[in-house]
């Protein structure tokens, strides 16, 4: 069975951080594509960043968040997670992880078959 549990948000103050944590199991997360999505009230979902099959050795950020997140993998835990510094009000946003086993283009969510429940991020004074 796949579930995706993502832990690590929270309220935090613009200029902050926080790390998501993105639990899997029915897969071993080197041998998959993992996504991170958010989506803010009102607003579509977007793609923030994407660390492929270790076989593909690539790593993608969206680019209102390069330089400020970082996305890693710690095989040992099969989990993936989110690094987000220098956080601003408009990350605000509930945060997805999800899964992918054929990856063509990281920022489309129809390439990813199964998500986490989505946890919230709110970044405010």
């Amino acid at each position: 069975q796949v579930q995706l549990v993502e832990s690590g948000g929270g309220l935090v103050k613009p200029g902050g951080s926080l790390t998501l944590s993105c639990a899997v199991s029915g897969f071993t997360v080197d041998s998959v594509a993992v996504g991170w999505f958010r989506q803010a009230p009102g607003k579509a979902r977007e793609g923030v960043s994407c660390i492929s099959k270790s076989a593909e050795g690539r790593i993608m950020y969206a680019d209102s968040v390069k330089g400020r997140f970082t996305i890693s993998r710690d095989n040992a835990k099969n989990t993936v997670y989110l690094q987000m510094n220098s956080l601003k009000p408009e990350d605000t946003a509930v945060y997805f992880c999800a899964v992918s086993t054929w990856l063509v283009q990281w920022q489309f969510d129809v390439e990813y078959k199964y998500w986490g429940q989505g946890i919230q991020v709110t970044v405010s004074s």
